[in-house]
């Protein structure tokens, strides 16, 4: 049985060198060896990383929290349905109990064909599949992988797709004239979102992720593709396929555009902490603390500690409504 990285390396070499993207689905989905479809758990102590979904029961009490004040704006409709897209190993499902709630992920689950209530995604669009761009002495350039000694390695491609001319020219025009920038194009991102869009007729769109809005990108001039494993960032996204994570972060500015093309209206970006602040001030954070005894009390205040003041300005919110 032959492992992401061999799957690669063979394309590569029947096809010759490829897109980004293309390694990084293969990398992170493919059906048997991608590292989301692995059973090895890439969540919380024993994996790579954390999200808010693993600081349990305080962020599913608050994302319930949000389900209740949304479907009051609805006008509290009889079946008000959540679709989870992105729902990992599933932390929120029992917080959610008093909706209808379907659960999407990596080969698994489907929304309903049409629905009113909220689709929901913490830390989805930073691991959708991006192409990614060189520009250097001005001429801007795709960015395949290929391979040499034996590992993979980035190579020039040909020019970049006429589509992304317009968001390319935008983005140097942040940058000092003449510095080399790599970029990624975020190439799935639209049509991510109007997939998730599609079914619902009403209601909202709701994502936590990290990311930049257009001028913060002045940040990242040798963009933003990070991997990680065990805890630990590693900037060689090339290495071993399929056993650590891909990420980029999610350029919310083209976010907002793509949602307003597909005729959603958007809230304003805002930080995790103003979000769950949100959430939790109408009864004073009481039912997101709710605790049996003291021991559990404290550790409940932890968890909320970590995601207002450990993870909430990192992440932020956006919502778009339909």
């Amino acid at each position: 049985m032959r492992s992401a990285a061999e799957l690669l390396a063979a394309e590569i070499r029947d096809q010759g060198p490829i897109p980004f993207s293309r390694f990084m689905e293969t990398a992170l989905y493919h059906p048997e060896h991608g590292y989301y479809r692995s059973p090895r758990d890439p969540f919380g102590t024993a994996g790579d990383f954390y999200t808010a979904s693993q600081l349990q029961p305080v962020f599913g009490r608050l994302i319930a929290a949000v389900m209740h004040q949304r479907r009051a704006e609805l006008g509290d409709p009889e079946r008000f349905i959540i679709v989870e897209w992105g729902a990992g190993r599933g932390e929120l499902a029992e917080h959610l109990t008093a909706f209808h709630h379907y659960a999407l992920d990596v080969g698994r689950g489907s929304a309903p064909p049409r629905f009113e209530g909220v689709v929901f995604s913490n830390e989805l669009f930073d691991a959708l599949p991006v192409d990614v761009v060189r520009i250097q002495d001005g001429v801007a350039s795709l960015m395949l992988v290929g391979r040499q000694d034996g590992g993979f390695v980035w190579t020039p491609g040909p020019p970049v797709p006429e589509e992304w001319h317009a968001y390319i020219e935008r983005v140097r025009a942040i940058f000092p004239p003449g510095e080399e920038l790599w970029i990624e194009l975020p190439v799935r991102l639209r049509d991510t979102l109007a997939a998730m869009a599609a079914p619902l007729e009403r209601g909202f769109i709701i994502t936590i992720d990290y990311g930049y809005t257009e001028p913060e990108l002045i940040r990242f001039p040798r963009g933003t593709l990070m991997s990680y494993r065990r805890h630990r960032a590693v900037e060689d996204v090339l290495r071993d396929p399929g056993e650590q994570d891909i990420t980029a972060h999610v350029p919310f500015t083209h976010l907002e555009a793509c949602a307003a093309s597909l005729g959603l209206v958007s809230s304003p970006l805002i930080t995790l902490t103003r979000f769950l602040m949100e959430a939790g001030e109408p009864d004073q954070f009481a039912s997101a603390l709710a605790a049996a005894d003291e021991h559990e009390a404290l550790r409940l205040r932890l968890q909320l500690k970590s995601l207002l003041f450990g993870m909430g300005e990192t992440f932020r919110c956006i919502a778009f409504r339909k």
